[in-house]
């Protein structure tokens, strides 16, 4: 049995690879080993027990007002013994965070290839966004494997010279852990949210924290959001804010006196992509829900100048509004006015996967290492 060693650190991440995990766990010629550096604590622990994954090594890195040298300092130290006891066959990262190139790094010092999950994303700024696009790149340069999630993305590898056949075409893995968890008539646990989520009225999901957001740029998406919020009476705001005190203390000051904006904690995945399929529209600056919210035939308007994304954008399903309040208003209104504008976004063809992608994966992975002789398809 091949060893493949998961690397993983934050919410999104963990979300991503615990159905790959759960594949490599019941792969008869695979053997999994998990570690995660916790980079993020709290979050990642409600992923670990939603899809009930036990860590095999726990960096439990994560500090208060931890900077980016601290993780990546902690991983490069955390990782060494470990690879080094272990002697993984294949090293398993997703994405763009800072656990992602670090880790890569650490393989790469103890000459241990790295199959890259989500490789090839680009936004074509180097500090948008900061520092994810640096550590996807840095990534994919050091990866042995490229588990591209569209054609676009193998394109964006193609064009920085990697080898087309360490690259193989999945689909999304968010798509695999989004069909296991959403349910028509899941519960949620806060009857508050069920009783605002049953009803009647339109609803608009927000989340906002990107550190290119931070200041000027946020305070623009939140007084957009109280114009809407007045113009609109019938429409309920729900806000799962993010634990960054600058974050709160701008939505308490703009938003903070709105009935109708209900700013609450942040949500674990189960209840948070539940929540994404029963609203109307989501306001967001984060990279994933640019992928899952499509799957559930909600329109985006990504608070971004740039996104690593461009397929839901030529899809129709997302849309790019930057921080500029006056798009971001106008925008959001007419989707919540117009019914022809809704719904060509939210009709519009999910680019980003079948529920698949993780069987495809550990295809290519025994392909790569001779246990099987076919090599996957593409998904297309």
């Amino acid at each position: 049995m091949k060893k493949i060693m998961c690397v993983f650190g934050t919410r999104p991440e963990a979300i991503k690879m615990a159905p790959v995990v759960k594949a490599i766990e019941q792969n008869e010629h695979l053997q999994s080993i998990v570690t995660v550096t916790a980079q993020h604590r709290e979050m990642l622990d409600q992923v670990l027990q939603l899809f009930g994954i036990t860590p095999d090594y726990d960096l439990n890195l994560m500090k208060k007002n931890q900077t980016l040298t601290d993780i990546t300092a902690g991983v490069l130290h955390g990782l060494e013994e470990i690879l080094q006891k272990e002697q993984p066959d294949l090293v398993l990262v997703h994405g763009d965070t800072t656990t992602t190139f670090a880790a890569t790094l650490a393989a790469f010092y103890q000459q241990i290839p790295v199959g890259h999950v989500e490789a090839g994303l680009r936004s074509g700024n180097l500090y948008s966004p900061y520092p994810e696009e640096a550590n996807r790149k840095l990534t994919g340069v050091m990866a042995a494997l490229h588990f591209s999630p569209t054609p676009e993305a193998r394109n964006n590898l193609l064009r920085e010279s990697a080898d087309d056949e360490k690259i193989f075409v999945t689909g999304n893995t968010v798509i695999d852990a989004l069909l296991t968890t959403v349910h028509a008539h899941y519960q949620f646990a806060d009857a508050a949210l069920q009783q605002l989520l049953d009803s009647p009225g339109k609803k608009v999901l927000i989340t906002a924290h990107r550190r290119e957001n931070q200041g000027a740029p946020m305070m623009h998406i939140f007084q957009a959001v109280r114009r809407l919020h007045e113009t609109l009476p019938e429409v309920q705001f729900i806000f799962p804010i993010h634990k960054n005190p600058k974050v709160r203390e701008l939505a308490a000051q703009i938003l903070g006196d709105l009935e109708r904006v209900h700013i609450i904690e942040p949500l674990d995945y189960e209840p948070f992509a539940n929540a994404m399929s029963k609203v109307d529209l989501i306001l967001t600056d984060s990279g994933g829900l640019q992928e899952e919210a499509p799957a559930l035939g909600k329109p985006v308007l990504v608070l971004r100048d740039t996104t690593e994304r461009p397929e839901a954008v030529t899809a129709g399903t997302v849309e790019l509004v930057g921080t500029d309040e006056e798009l971001i208003y106008q925008t959001a209104l007419k989707l919540l006015t117009d019914a022809d504008a809704y719904g060509k976004m939210a009709n519009a063809v999910n680019p980003y996967g079948d529920g698949k992608a993780c069987g495809r994966i550990t295809a290519a992975i025994e392909y790569y290492f001779g246990i099987r002789d076919q090599r996957p398809e593409n998904w297309v």
